[in-house]
């Protein structure tokens, strides 16, 4: 143990094993979905924060913690940002530096049991700050969070029905730091012990008494996914693959047919040969098709990415254009400064136009919600579209630039909390795979069409009514952990602004003199 104390005394072989450390989580996502990992796959990171000889160390240790974190989550995108990358996971991993300053300071040494609940408070809500703040749309949005690794847990799944993805990754945090204290802290065991229960005890409530959604009926939707089409003019040779597929659900009787993100790579108004090629395969069909029209508009300028119901008669006029763009890979933040990534990665080249408001369309008496690609992460798209009385969530995705990465069976996972959370089924409709629905519950309502297929697919989707907790009361965790963090902060400058006790006067008289002078120091 000493040998490896020395081994720590180097700066960079600890910076190094920081980012191995914050790495680690990764594993509990897909591909490798390692979900049972997640509340031990903290716990390195919180015991070398923990052991780091300074403040200061201890905040580089929850940078390159971070830095690892963020690089791991997003390694996927390499190939297109190349040295970019780095860059924004070193940014983005600086956000976790108080968090490691936090684990130093309330489990160094050999803290008292008080210390050890502190910290069990302060840790999983300084973490869920941390979340927040990248969660920005402008930082990326919430790929990664720590709570979308328990997607196929059904435990969790009810949970984050009354507590969204938040409540996930405070709990997650909670387990780690307990199991850390158990590991290294033996005098205060007691709140680690505490805390476990607590959360077991909260994983036991919310399965027995959360509200359940209540299936009401169920609906035919088919998803078509084309698969990989290059080369030249593959904008035609896709649309002509996608009408092709859609043809064979004629006499499967589907209620919707949904296509995926850029479906389409012409501005219907300018061609209205696809608009009418479309309309007949509604008739042929008996359904309306939800494609995704990537193009410049007609009527406005600029380049957006468009949700766009088409039925038997042509357009309906249902539009609900992009809002939330990818950063470089749709946008580039600050072009005038960032600019330069697009001669080192596949950033765009022009920043597309963004929508202005969520639009729930009715189908045939079904009203769904779209949301194209990455907006399938952000929690409090789908809890409004619910909010506004959508029945079934729709996400359209193409992941083809990371087509053989872990990318796709990532974006497919969130679905399954969106739909848990809201208690609504969701359609995940993809050009390349992988495509997946999930019922109310979160629960798969079928199986995914993988990356390597070119194919359709029509789904029982089960509709349900119902509000869940989570759509009622929004991220109340994360108001929660900001009024733990807010409370410490408090205690803290209390403590600091306290006045020190003068020191004791002495218990014996000062020596004197033979003159009975008080005795000097000697200079």
């Amino acid at each position: 143990m000493r040998t490896f104390g020395r081994w720590l005394t180097s700066p960079w072989r600890r910076s190094a094993l920081a980012a191995l450390a914050g790495a680690l989580p990764m594993l509990a996502f897909p591909a490798p979905a390692l979900w049972w990992f997640a509340p031990v796959a903290l716990v390195p990171w919180i015991l070398l924060a923990r052991s780091a000889p300074t403040a200061r160390r201890a905040a580089y240790d929850g940078w390159w913690g971070g830095f690892g974190f963020m690089l791991a989550v997003h390694h996927w995108l390499v190939p297109s940002l190349h040295v970019f990358t780095f860059v924004i996971a070193a940014l983005l991993g600086a956000l976790w530096a108080p968090w490691g300053l936090l684990v130093r300071r309330c489990l160094a040494g050999e803290p008292r049991p008080r210390r050890v609940a502190v910290a069990l408070l302060a840790l999983p809500s300084a973490w869920l700050a941390v979340e927040l703040v990248r969660s920005w749309q402008g930082l990326g949005g919430p790929w990664g969070m720590l709570g979308a690794s328990q997607w196929q847990v059904a435990p969790a799944l009810r949970l984050a029905s009354v507590g969204g993805v938040w409540l996930l990754s405070l709990l997650l945090v909670a387990v780690n730091t307990a199991v850390a204290v158990l590991i290294v802290v033996r005098a205060a065991r007691l709140p680690a012990l505490a805390a476990l229960l607590a959360v077991a005890a909260a994983t036991s409530a919310a399965w027995l008494w959360a509200p359940r959604p209540k299936v009401t009926d169920r609906v035919r939707i088919a998803v078509v996914q084309p698969g990989m089409i290059g080369g030249d003019a593959g904008g035609d040779r896709r649309f002509d693959r996608e009408e092709q597929l859609t043809r064979t659900l004629a006499g499967r009787n589907p209620d919707l047919i949904v296509w995926g993100e850029s479906s389409v790579g012409f501005d219907l108004g300018d061609r209205p040969d696809l608009a009418r090629r479309l309309s007949a395969l509604s008739r042929a069909t008996g359904a309306g098709i939800l494609v995704n029209v990537d193009a410049r508009r007609s009527d406005r300028p600029g380049i957006y990415k468009s949700s766009v119901l088409v039925g038997p008669d042509g357009l309906t006029g249902d539009r609900y254009d992009k809002m939330r763009l990818v950063p470089f890979g749709e946008y580039v933040p600050a072009r005038s400064l960032l600019g330069w990534a697009t001669s080192v990665g596949k950033a765009a080249g022009e920043d597309r136009r963004r929508g202005t408001e969520q639009v729930v369309m009715d189908v045939g008496g079904l009203r769904t919600g779209p949301m194209v690609c990455f907006e399938s992460a952000f929690p409090d798209m789908s809890r409004r579209l619910v909010r506004d009385g959508a029945q079934v969530l729709i996400a359209q995705s193409a992941t083809s630039t990371f087509q053989h990465s872990w990318a796709p069976e990532q974006h497919a996972s969130l679905a399954a909390l969106r739909a848990a959370e809201s208690g609504r089924p969701m359609v995940h409709a993809t050009l390349t795979g992988v495509s997946a629905v999930y019922g109310p519950d979160g629960a798969r309502a079928g199986s995914w069409l993988g990356t390597e297929a070119s194919a359709t697919r029509v789904y029982e989707v089960p509709l349900a009514y119902g509000t869940t907790p989570y759509v009622r009361f929004g991220d109340w965790p994360v108001h929660a952990a900001l009024l733990v963090l807010g409370a410490l902060c408090v205690a803290e400058c209390v403590r600091a602004l306290r006045p020190r006790r003068n020191a004791p006067e002495p218990l014996v008289p000062p020596a004197r003199t033979a003159r009975e002078w008080p005795a000097r120091p000697a200079r």
